[in-house]
């Protein structure tokens, strides 16, 4: 069976290949699935299969437009030996949780899961559908997209790559691995401003029809990196059932038993897909969506009220920065009953008051959703106590998660087991995570804390972060959020 993609705010359906190359669609909503498929291999054939394999059968239940053949080419190009770790994305046990580590790719954060993947989805794509201009991704990160989308993308014949991300509000290893990273079709560009700035400069890039005309007749057309791709969605949801696949290999659940699922949220992409494994049929009881102090959806799923009129908190988890969620559109179209007016007119009312509030009978669909809170102490406790207690060191986005935890189980006294997506290395967020563990440490260079750390985490200083010690610097180009769009013609040459 043929599934199409529809946006969630109405309009034509596409095939997969075309939701792929548009990003986002013309009315501005976002592609999803017309139906959510269910697993066809029992979980017992899972559980003895490789990532990659694991990979084409789910993916191929979203991607019905590639051969089996294209598809399988696509994931063998991206989960190879760019991944330190020949399981892809291992799993530790500490604490009483399974730490998934998302974070072995080549830019050490769980973005590359999917970014290693989608340019050879979008190149592939791009044949299907005879697209003769170039390609120019456009994308806004809070720290760790920008990084694996150029990592990805560098080089791609057919294609070019521009980053916008908040000039202060990421890490130093955020910041030089952007900066230090080659290719000839790579521009990245500080912004002065924060993540929720740029991810509306670019979106209003992608909704202007006049710039959209000009960017034809130069022979280009944008395309999306970020989460609200659905080629970056479908890959997110394959490791959320390689992990439960894991657990039944190893003996740690018997098939069937439900477990519970913690993801640190900005986005609202990763736990999305933890959402669409569940609707597949992957025995998840409880999705617990894990905020920092930008607790938008802490308060959201707490009172059905969506509000981005607050101060915006700079923390030590950088890439959860972020008050407009924007894959949570996909979860409200599909709460409203897939209903793309009612949908559309709570997003305009996002657009026009900066809040929205749903209905009783939406909230009650959000039952399998538990939200929470850490605060900046509440994360370095964590990080502190986890790491005194089992010898395990977790970054700053996964304390965030494993905060809210252990706040789930004192508020519910569920102790189902519980899988807690682990999205960067500690390496990525050294300083944070060092003087979290010692105060000692504070006055340290950022290499020395990444030494210090390599010492007492008994890890190897990971290849992404050896690279950039000596990096040059190659790109330095700031701007205003008001001087997005001329940033991206002069460096496309577009008058």
């Amino acid at each position: 069976m043929n599934l199409t993609y529809k946006s969630t705010r109405g309009g034509a359906q596409v095939t997969a290949s075309q939701a792929i190359l548009k990003g986002l669609a013309d009315d501005g909503g976002l592609y999803v699935p017309s139906s959510i498929p269910a697993l066809d291999v029992s979980v017992e054939e899972l559980s003895n299969m490789t990532y990659q394999e694991v990979a084409y059968e789910v993916m191929k239940l979203y991607l019905t437009d590639f051969t089996p053949q294209e598809l399988k080419s696509c994931i063998d190009k991206a989960y190879d030996s760019k991944f330190d770790a020949e399981e892809i994305a291992p799993m530790v046990y500490a604490d009483g949780a399974y730490y998934l580590e998302l974070f072995h790719g080549a830019t050490i954060a769980f973005k590359d899961m999917a970014l290693s993947i989608l340019p050879h989805l979008m190149t592939t794509s791009a044949r299907k559908n005879h697209v003769d201009h170039e390609i120019v991704i456009l994308t806004a990160t809070s720290g760790d997209t920008g990084k694996a989308a150029m990592a990805g993308f560098a080089d791609v014949e057919g294609t070019k790559i521009i980053v916008f991300y908040p000039k202060d509000g990421v890490s130093p290893v955020q910041e030089k691995q952007m900066v230090t990273q080659k290719g000839k079709n790579t521009f990245v560009v500080g912004i002065h401003g924060n993540f929720d700035d740029a991810q509306t400069g670019v979106k209003k890039m992608f909704n202007d029809k006049e710039l959209a005309k000009v960017l034809d007749a130069n022979g280009y057309q944008f395309s999306s990196a970020n989460s609200i791709n659905i080629g970056r969605l479908v890959p997110q949801i394959v490791y959320y059932v390689y992990a439960y696949a894991m657990l039944v290999h190893n003996e740690e659940i018997v098939n069937g038993e439900k477990i519970n699922v913690v993801v640190p949220t900005g986005n609202f992409g990763n736990i999305l897909a933890a959402y669409y494994a569940k609707n597949m049929g992957l025995p998840i009881d409880r999705l617990i969506c894990a905020s920092n102090e930008n607790k938008v959806l802490y308060d959201f799923f707490s009172t059905g009220r969506y509000d981005k009129n607050r101060d915006f908190v700079v923390t030590s988890s950088p890439s959860m920065d972020i008050l407009i969620s924007s894959n949570l559109e996909r979860l409200i179209y599909k709460i409203a009953g897939e209903d793309a007016e009612a949908n559309r007119s709570l997003m305009e009312a996002l657009s026009h008051d900066g809040k929205y509030e749903i209905t009783p009978e939406m909230r009650e669909r959000l039952k399998d959703f538990y939200g929470n809170f850490a605060d900046e102490d509440q994360t370095a406790r964590t990080i502190h106590d986890l790491y005194t207690d089992t010898g395990y060191v977790i970054d700053t986005h996964t304390a965030v998660a494993a905060t809210v935890y252990k706040k789930y189980v004192s508020d519910t006294q569920d102790t189902k087991k519980t899988v807690i997506a682990s999205t960067a290395s500690p390496f990525k967020f050294a300083r944070s995570v060092m003087t979290a563990i010692d105060k000692k440490y504070a006055d340290m260079g950022d290499f020395e804390l990444i030494d210090e750390l390599s010492s007492i985490s008994g890890v190897p200083v990971p290849k992404a972060v050896e690279e950039i010690r000596t990096a040059p610097v190659l790109h330095n180009t700031q701007c205003d959020v008001d001087e997005m769009e001329d940033t991206v013609k002069k460096w496309l040459n577009i008058k």
